[in-house]
């Protein structure tokens, strides 16, 4: 499609990057974008030694302090290249890197748990859901298992984009809770140029969003929500009724997923459009 038939939506006003599955990532000026999303997104994490499954928040039964760590780069992550190892913050304050020998035996003893770190590889990898008691959900006070995308440790889809008119609307209607971005976990933060309030990112499923000179992606489906989003992180305090809005009001859907139709790099401000 021309330029001349795309309509612009508005501009990107953040982007993020988790390097370490369910623990807490890093805001970007610019990301590369591949076929895998963004570059050195969810590169690794951590899988629990007694039943091989990714250790992920959406099951903070088992693992309630994964929030509590923060993962960033050591070195800028390049096309084509090895993914360098990460700095992690641990709950104490003390911080380790992903390429100490004892890496492993520290990130145990601070979860209560043993666990490997490991880096995304082929093959599939199972996680755990905790569905909370809650109407609107598929499923109801249980865990159930889910498989990661091969060679991932993505939940579904390798892109997540959210706009601050969709949290604008989510504040509209309970304004008690603090809809805030780090909530929701999204790669990628579109501002409308509408100033509209609304569940906008709805009537994207199925076309084709330009972000910048030379990103394509395809809105796959929109983005389900789960207890992750009530957790505390920070100074943002558990809240139930951040995931029971979005159920009441969305079909518990807060953003889209995307696939990576054409890479290269996205910056803040890029305008996004629609084809």
């Amino acid at each position: 499609m021309s330029n001349a038939a795309q309509v612009e939506l508005g501009a990107v006003v953040s982007l993020w990057r988790y390097p370490v599955k369910s623990m807490m990532g890093e805001e970007l000026n610019a990301a590369d974008v591949t076929e895998r999303g963004l570059l050195g997104d969810r590169a690794y994490a951590l899988v629990d030694s007694s039943d091989g499954k990714a250790a992920t928040a959406k099951n903070p039964r088992k693992w309630p302090h994964l929030f509590d760590f923060r993962a960033t780069f050591i070195e800028p992550v390049r096309p084509a290249a090895k993914v360098p190892p990460v700095r992690i913050a641990l709950p104490d304050g003390t911080t380790v890197t992903s390429d100490q020998g004892d890496l492993s035996h520290i990130l145990s003893k601070a979860l209560n748990r043993e666990v490997t770190f490991r880096a995304a590889q082929r093959g599939a990898v199972n996680a755990e859901e905790y569905w909370p008691d809650m109407e609107g959900l598929d499923h109801r006070d249980t865990v159930t298992d889910f498989t990661l995308p091969e060679g991932t440790f993505f939940d579904v889809a390798m892109v997540h984009l959210l706009t601050t008119a969709t949290l604008d609307r989510l504040r509209e209607l309970y304004p008690q809770g603090r809809f805030e971005v780090r909530r929701f976990r999204p790669n990628i933060v579109v501002q409308l140029a509408s100033g509209e309030k609304g569940f906008a990112e709805n009537t994207w499923v199925g076309h084709t969003l330009a972000i910048g000179t030379a990103v394509r992606m395809n809105i796959t489906v929109p983005c389900g929500r789960c207890v992750m989003t009530t957790l505390a992180q920070g100074d943002l305090p558990r809240d139930p009724g951040i995931l029971r809005t979005a159920a009441q009001h969305n079909q518990v859907n807060v953003g889209v997923y995307a696939a990576v139709v054409r890479g290269g790099t996205i910056r803040r401000g890029d305008p996004v459009r629609i084809e």
